[in-house]
């Protein structure tokens, strides 16, 4: 994994984020509303953390689709899991940003919650809920960006593409 910018609090780096090379206080999950392992970052934090994770989260019962429960992160490189619940996206005209935007915001008010000091973060909901990269990640970023917390917030791009996508965003909102 390489560390590919920073700007502030924010870094974006690329790579698997099951397998962080470094501690991170707080690893988010890009949960299902169901809270039962899938595929994806889901499936691959399910996997590196072992089988209590998914106990923990079948535990909640589910939770809404904007919202953010935690777990413990056992296996993972990190304390805790936050799993938070991005929407399937439709065609943009069903609530789909105040959704994605309330998952952050339940993200981040979790890690206040937490006092964590360091958190990463993929993008949610664009895997297979198929929300579109570039508003995904201005999403993430501007509602990121607009909490005081003094966590370092690590975003993981799965590939060069939203990489690079999530750079040219962050340096035009600085």
């Amino acid at each position: 994994m390489k560390e590919v910018f920073i700007m502030e609090k924010i870094t974006i780096i690329q790579g698997d984020i099951s397998y962080l090379p470094f501690h991170v206080d707080a690893i988010v999950n890009a949960a299902n509303s169901a809270l039962v392992p899938g595929g994806g970052v889901d499936g691959a934090l399910n996997r590196k953390a072992g089988p209590k994770l998914s106990r923990d989260m079948l535990a909640f019962g589910g939770t809404h689709t904007g919202t953010a429960v935690y777990t413990k992160a056992y296996n993972l490189n990190a304390d805790y899991v936050i799993h938070a619940v991005g929407p399937k996206y439709i065609d943009g005209d069903h609530g789909e940003k105040d959704l994605l935007t309330d998952a952050y915001r339940a993200t981040m008010n979790l890690a206040q919650k937490l006092a964590v000091n360091s958190l990463a973060i993929p993008f949610l909901s664009t895997g297979i809920y198929c929300y579109p990269l570039d508003e995904a990640i201005a999403v993430a970023i501007d509602t990121v960006k607009g909490f005081n917390v003094d966590a370092k917030i690590y975003f993981v791009a799965f590939n060069s593409t939203v990489e690079e996508l999530a750079n040219k965003h962050l340096v035009q909102t600085n």
